[in-house]
């Protein structure tokens, strides 16, 4: 009898209050439950203030739960230190996010290269070899060394893309990632997504208010007034 994968991802019954044990205590994220095996590509949707964007902090170890259970490729969550989930994070999880976030003064190779500076406190020949085959594949070959300032917003977000998968993180995240782009450019950022999905087998979780793009998943993921509706 095959063993069934371990999940990338697990929430088991997740809540999220803020103000908690003050008159204004306010819970925003009501028993979440879900889970994602590897190399799934997955698409999360829900009217603004349905708790999208906290459950997508939650889930990539920027905030804590308030109660439940958060289990990172098979790694139970709840008892590490903030040192023991930067380890994690860094370790499992690339983030897309729909304002790039590029540092400014640092040239294309060098926002990608970030997180293996900051995961290996420097840029190996390899991890360098690596980023601009990335950027060659996300189609800037030959802008390595222009600025996020000299690049459209497409391209800037190529680049964001590249710096998410440089440390071939196993879980992706991406929040709105098309949500500033036109059309084409949206397109071209999504079948990116898609193409490292499919390569390495990473799992992905989108969050768009674009049909279209949400359409292009394996599977649909509807958040209300903190809730799953739908999956």
């Amino acid at each position: 009898m095959t063993t069934p994968p371990t999940p990338i991802l697990r929430l088991t019954d997740i809540h999220r209050s803020y103000n908690v044990g003050t008159d204004v205590e306010t819970e925003v994220l009501h028993g979440i439950s879900l889970a994602l095996q590897p190399a799934e590509f997955v698409a999360l949707k829900g009217p603004s203030g349905s708790g999208k964007s906290t459950l997508l902090n939650i889930i990539g170890l920027l905030e804590r739960p308030t109660s439940g259970l958060l289990e990172i490729a098979g790694q139970p969550t709840q008892s590490l230190d903030d040192a023991g989930l930067t380890k994690l994070r860094g370790a499992t999880i690339g983030f897309v996010f729909q304002f790039h976030h590029l540092l400014p003064a640092f040239t294309a190779l060098e926002n990608v290269l970030l997180p293996s500076i900051i995961a290996h406190g420097t840029a190996t020949a390899a991890a360098e070899a690596n980023a601009r085959e990335l950027l060659a594949r996300v189609g800037l070959k030959g802008a390595e060394y222009k600025r996020p300032g000299e690049l459209s917003g497409g391209m800037q977000q190529r680049v964001a893309i590249a710096r998410a998968l440089s440390l071939r993180p196993r879980l992706i995240l991406a929040d709105e990632p098309t949500g500033n782009l036109d059309t084409v450019s949206a397109d071209e950022v999504f079948g990116l997504l898609r193409e490292f999905n499919r390569d390495h087998g990473s799992a992905c979780l989108i969050v768009t208010h674009d049909p279209r793009l949400a359409a292009g998943c394996d599977r649909l993921v509807e958040l209300v007034d903190g809730r799953v509706v739908s999956d």
